[in-house]
């Protein structure tokens, strides 16, 4: 979304490929490709490919005796449900029968009630000792009892496939890194190509590459842009820019963005990052272009400081509370699962509410140190706001009012898509399904037209952050993540980082890293079971267990130096200020400061306050 009444300046998107720096990630991803499969790929692949049919076996003959192929419906389904318990290292008897159709149907097990309580009658008379050994079972075996040298050469090729497929996502990850460090090549690009080589080696179907880019998530991004660019045509964007700001009287950048990161981060608790995003991103072009228009020359820098500071803002805050965040309750759940442990929705906030208190102060200073634009006073760009707001009559007009409307809809239903909307009529729309509805609905009202959803919408924002919703199913799906995890712990533990508060910093290490390349929420379902599992293998029964939980899902939202690491990342990016080298400017710096705020929290105010009914770790 370009700034308002500002020729477009020359971005990433009107070069063309630069060859010489496209070989370096280009060689480094062929390369990668050429080397022999290492072993540790060749296990995971293993685990992949043989290891749900071996588990499927082993618990078939020990709950009934027989084959998994001799087995009637509820009995596959509480073959299915076991191996989905084990292999997320959940052994509870009394967690597993707590399971209900919901828990069934996210796992994409196919359940009946009829048939649920069959399953339950069934589990619930084994001995708990038995039946948890059972999944203790056939967890080591996926895990650790596959040996490669013991299979038969069909088996062999099946896990040598497999293996081949974590290194071409690891070869990707690569080259997609390698593309954004360098920039050789439009970034959407980057986007397409990781559905090309994912189709090109077999790790998805031509039938399925272009479905997996149109996930909910991809919708939103490009609702959210579209509702941006409804709010710049209409004039919303100054309405809320001078409720916020125009009553400083103080206007100088460093207080202006501290009020927009002290604004966004707390809201981020409880409101979607992506439409906190949509919502302040016309506002910082506006501060932006007002300020230069008074200033009477560019100020790159200045909306560069701009965009930085609300994409940062949206990033800080959706760990701290349940409702902020889907990896909030997917870290909550595998607690449940895994250990047993219920963190109810107050202890989550008293524990977790403090971090914001560090990291607030600390994001500020660094942007206010990495960013030096000429311009340090906004009086003049709030001066133009009223200037232009008492040249239209100074009241709310009709169309403000409708936008205003249609964003408070869109919002309430984005809040309660998932519980009061979905009861109400049935259906589960999704947060994207509701963004573009919203958009079509500005143009039923006549606030937009589809010129001016097709100029001033980002397209290749769209498509790249679509890039990065395959990019991650890619690195889930392959056992890519889990590599990348497994061999950081193997790096880390030699180091002395094998228990303890090192034990919590190195998986909260490995948490950051890989949500620079994936969703919070993949990045939290492929690395939660191994951070958890370690935490209960080294500190069983614990504090280390809840900690582990909730820095795991902190960890998860330090995505502050790609592009594609958060939609609101993506968001602002569209505003055409950003280059992805801005991103590396503050973004690596916040990543070390941010996560030594929450080691701090946890090895001093968590270790303080201990954890109900739990021994110190």
């Amino acid at each position: 979304m370009a700034p308002r009444d500002k020729k477009a300046k020359v971005t990433g998107y009107d070069r063309y490929i630069d060859w010489k720096m496209f070989s370096i990630p280009l060689g480094l991803f062929l390369l990668i490709l050429a080397l022999p499969t290492p072993r540790s790929m060749l296990q995971v692949g293993a685990e992949y490919s043989l290891g749900p049919g071996r588990v499927k076996t082993l618990l078939a003959q020990r709950f009934f005796q027989t084959g998994y192929g001799q087995l009637i419906q509820w009995q596959c389904q509480l073959v299915k449900m076991a191996e989905v318990s084990a292999a997320g290292a959940s052994f509870g008897q009394a967690g597993f029968l707590g399971r209900g159709l919901g828990w069934c149907e996210k796992n994409g097990i196919g359940a009946t009630q009829a048939d649920l309580d069959q399953v339950r009658a069934k589990a619930g008379a084994l001995p708990e000792a038995e039946f948890e050994g059972t999944l203790r079972a056939a967890h080591d075996l996926k895990k650790e009892r596959l040996d490669f040298a013991a299979l038969d050469q069909v088996e062999k090729e099946r896990v040598e496939r497999a293996g081949f497929l974590v290194q071409v996502a690891v070869a990707l990850v690569v080259f997609v890194v390698g593309c954004f460090l360098t920039e050789a090549i439009p970034l959407p690009m980057v986007a397409f190509c990781v559905g090309i080589i994912g189709l090109m080696t077999g790790i998805v179907e031509r039938e399925k590459v272009a479905a997996l880019y149109w996930s909910d998530a991809t919708w939103f991004i490009m609702g959210s842009l579209m509702f941006a660019a409804a709010f710049v045509k209409t004039g919303v964007d100054r309405r809320i820019g001078l409720a916020m700001f125009g009553w400083m009287k103080n206007t100088s950048l460093r207080w202006v963005t501290f009020v927009i990161l002290i604004v966004i981060a707390p809201l981020s608790m409880f409101m979607s990052d992506h439409a906190l995003a949509a919502m302040f991103l016309p506002i910082g072009i506006l501060l932006y272009t007002t300020a230069t228009n008074a200033f009477g020359s560019e100020d790159r820098e200045l909306g560069k400081m701009l965009m930085i500071t609300i994409a940062m803002a949206c990033n800080l805050g959706g760990s701290l509370a349940p409702s902020g965040a889907a990896r909030n309750i997917i870290m909550m759940s595998y607690a449940d699962d895994m250990f047993g442990l219920s963190i109810g929705f107050g202890q989550w906030c008293m524990y977790c509410i403090p971090w914001l208190l560090l990291v607030i102060p600390l994001t500020w200073l660094v942007i206010n140190w990495r960013f030096k634009p000429a311009i340090k006073n906004l009086d003049a760009a709030m001066a133009v706001v009223r200037h232009e707001i008492a040249r239209t009559g100074g009241g709310w007009t009709r169309q403000q009012i409708v936008s205003v409307t249609i964003f408070a809809v869109m919002l309430f239903c984005w809040i309660t898509e998932n519980n009061l909307l979905e009861r109400i009529t049935g259906i589960r729309f999704g947060i994207g399904v509701l963004a573009v509805m919203g958009a079509v609905t500005y143009m039923l009202a006549g606030i937009v037209n589809w010129r001016d959803y097709q100029t001033k919408v980002d397209w290749g924002v769209v498509w790249l952050y679509a890039g990065a919703i395959i990019f991650g199913k890619i690195l889930v799906e392959t056992g890519g993540a889990l590599w990348i995890a497994r061999s950081i712990i193997d790096l880390v533990v030699p180091l002395g980082l094998g228990s303890g508060l090192g034990l919590l910093l190195a998986c909260n290490v490995i948490t950051g890293l890989m949500t620079q390349l994936m969703a919070d929420g993949p990045a939290c379902a492929a690395v939660g079971p191994v951070t958890l599992a370690m935490a209960g293998l080294v500190h069983p029964g614990s504090t280390m267990i809840p900690f582990m939980t909730m820095s795991t899902a902190i960890a998860s939202s330090l995505a502050y130096c790609l592009v594609i690491g958060t939609p609101p990342n993506a968001i602002v990016y569209a505003s055409g200020m950003l280059e992805q080298k801005d991103f590396f400017r503050t973004g690596v710096i916040l990543f070390f400061t941010n996560l030594a705020a929450l080691m701090l929290l946890a090895g001093v105010y968590w270790t303080w306050l201990g954890f109900s009914g739990m021994a110190p770790f």
